[in-house]
């Protein structure tokens, strides 16, 4: 965490120092983008154009607040950003594809499904376009050209999860999967089984069907009563997990990746143990911050390796400061 901390701090001074010899002058922005802050002079040039596609599913809060954060930057750093999401990996493909023959200055994508991607994102770097991947597929990130990858190891995470439940006296955990393919969901559940020493089952459901996933995690825990825990990979699905829990009479302890207020309402409610929080406000803001910075003076951040927002855990502890902060839309 302090690594990250030191190179956020180091991007934003040297764009307050690169902004000062800019000129006067304003670039676009972005509807929707978080008010209130100032913002900085836009390149000589008039501002850059940044695309951000992420595998988002339509309407799930985390992506919001990854929309947030790139919308804030772009606002602060006077670029225009435009961001999209689509669950299916083709369209994925043909959202990267159309930013390439549009000849946006960068673009940022998240990798669930790295090998459906990597056409589209070789496109992007032959084309001269550097590309950021976040929150999925860091593994695959050099390997493919990008520039640096923004996001938590999901395999460290996953371990801290299974080390959380263990401590809380789980012995047989169900890992729910929300999403088929996604490589980084698959790491989690991995870590997990290292963190707790094993017993741990997977269940698939659909992030799109919340109705549905309540019932299967409902009738798995109805029909093995020695399931003591749960672990979600997704806000909207621990919610559901909860009700699951409460519905099948169970007493399994519930613990989830990704903060939204229903969340952490639930944490502070003693309903949900922690939530993992990979801070995806961060994976939003870092990539158009490191973007502007690359286009204005050619820096890259990280070295080579990932510029890592997590993992953090929220729990009773701290969640009734994070709780004002995810009102805002920033956690």
């Amino acid at each position: 965490m302090k690594r990250t901390t030191g190179l956020v701090v180091a991007a934003m001074l040297g764009l307050a120092a690169l902004g000062g010899c800019s000129g006067a002058g304003g670039g676009q922005q972005t509807a929707g983008a978080t008010t209130g802050a100032a913002t900085a002079p836009a390149p000589a040039d008039g501002g850059a154009n940044f695309a951000v596609i992420t595998h988002a599913a339509a309407g799930d809060a985390f992506w919001d607040v990854v929309k947030n954060g790139a919308e804030a930057a772009g606002k602060r750093y006077g670029v225009s950003v435009s961001y999209q999401g689509d669950g299916d990996p083709a369209r994925q493909s043909q959202l990267i594809d159309q930013a390439v023959s549009q000849r946006v200055d960068g673009i940022v994508v998240s990798m669930a499904n790295p090998d459906a991607l990597k056409e589209s994102v070789a496109k992007a770097v032959t084309a001269k376009i550097p590309v950021i991947t976040i929150n999925s597929g860091g593994d695959r990130s050099k390997e493919f050209g990008a520039i640096t990858h923004v996001g938590q190891s999901e395999d460290v995470a996953g371990r801290g999860a299974g080390e959380q439940l263990k401590a809380a006296g789980v012995k047989k955990l169900l890992c729910v999967i929300h999403e088929a393919g996604n490589v980084g969901l698959d790491q989690r559940c991995n870590g997990a089984t290292e963190g707790l020493g094993g017993g741990v089952e997977r269940l698939q459901v659909d992030v799109g069907n919340l109705a549905d996933a309540t019932s299967k995690i409902t009738a798995r825990l109805q029909s093995d009563t020695s399931i003591d825990g749960v672990l979600t990979l997704n806000p909207a699905v621990a919610v559901a997990a909860r009700d699951a829990i409460a519905d099948a009479g169970s007493k399994a302890r519930l613990g989830t990746f990704d903060l939204s207020g229903d969340v952490v309402s639930a944490i502070q409610n003693d309903e949900i143990l922690f939530a993992v929080d990979q801070q995806q406000y961060l994976q939003g803001w870092l990539p158009v911050t490191f973007l502007t910075l690359y286009k204005q003076n050619l820096n890259t951040v990280g070295g080579g390796l990932p510029v890592n927002t997590g993992p953090g855990f929220v729990t009773k502890d701290n969640a009734e400061q994070v709780a004002r902060l995810a009102e805002s839309g920033t956690r």
